[in-house]
């Protein structure tokens, strides 16, 4: 059997075509435009990539974008009198600071000074805590597009054995508690994890986000399940640098019923889930109903 292959890139075409939808209604309906503030300290330039798509999105999708980029020596009370002052913006409704700040910069306290309510990456204390207790918050984009793909793939996920492999508060842990939401039977494993073959093998669903250049082989798979992989790792082969997953594509698509590629799969989605998270917060701020299909 060879496994479907599930298009993320495809896939995140979709949503962000529902997000321009649900702006257009906003802006058409309400005079409400949805803005999101991007923050960027330094000039890492995987970092510098990423803000340059994240703001050419934004504004294909209709909304207001705020760019704002500071030198990697920018103190920490600079900073967060930048937060302050977009927290205080009514045209801002979703802020997020690109990962990873300079050295000098306390991550936690800079993530956890933005407004909850504005905080489009789903990193804040207060998110964390009321996604772990089954209550409204904003979602980690990266696992919200994962369970986008699985609902659309599956329709409903109730009774089924996850896997998640990894435990990062940014994929692996918010991934368990979508999923558990959706009434799935979930495993976190990780390095430790003893017979950690079996407990994968035994999985409907696998998603895997530790990181490891095609660390699940093939023979790990359960036949048929599905197989989210959200790793993105460049290794060398062949004198090629090439871009691979934390699962071996190749061995798995033999046995899987789905997987996703990388590149193609999850990557496009985060970005998606973003800009969905921003409308979401735009429309909780303004008590309006929250857009359908883009939220967890």
């Amino acid at each position: 059997m060879s496994a479907d292959i599930i298009d993320g890139k495809a896939f995140a075409v979709t949503i962000r075509a529902k997000v321009a939808d649900h702006v257009a209604r906003l802006k058409k309906g309400h005079g409400i435009t949805p803005g999101l503030a991007v923050v960027l300290v330094g000039e890492d330039p995987a970092s510098q990539v990423y803000v340059r798509s994240k703001g050419k999105q934004t504004v294909e999708a209709g909304m207001n974008s705020y760019e704002h980029r500071l030198d990697a020596g920018t103190s920490e009370a600079d900073l967060l009198a930048l937060i302050a002052q977009l927290n205080s913006d009514p045209a801002v409704h979703g802020i997020l600071v690109q990962l990873p700040l300079p050295g000098h910069l306390d991550s936690d306290l800079v993530i956890n000074a933005i407004d909850p309510a504005k905080d489009v990456d789903g990193f804040h204390i207060s998110n964390v805590g009321l996604l772990g207790t089954g209550q409204k918050s904003m979602v980690p984009c990266t696992p919200l597009g994962c369970l986008m793909m699985l609902r659309a793939h599956l329709g409903s996920l109730s009774g089924l054995d996850a896997v998640v492999l990894g435990r990062s508060n940014i994929v692996g842990k918010p991934m368990a508690q979508l999923l558990l939401g959706d009434s799935c039977t979930v495993t976190i494993a990780h390095s430790r994890t003893r017979n950690l073959a079996d407990v994968v093998r035994r999985a409907d669903i696998v998603v895997a986000a530790v990181g490891r250049p095609e660390m699940v082989p093939g023979d790990w798979i359960k036949p048929g399940a599905t197989v989210i992989d959200v790793g993105i790792n460049r290794i060398e082969r062949d004198g090629k640098n090439l871009l691979v997953g934390d699962v071996d594509f190749a061995s798995a698509r033999q046995v899987a019923g789905a997987i996703t590629p990388v590149p193609g799969g999850v990557g496009p989605m985060t970005i998606a889930c973003l800009l969905a998270n921003t409308v979401t917060a735009c429309c909780r701020a303004n008590g309006l109903p929250e857009p359908e299909g883009l939220t967890a």
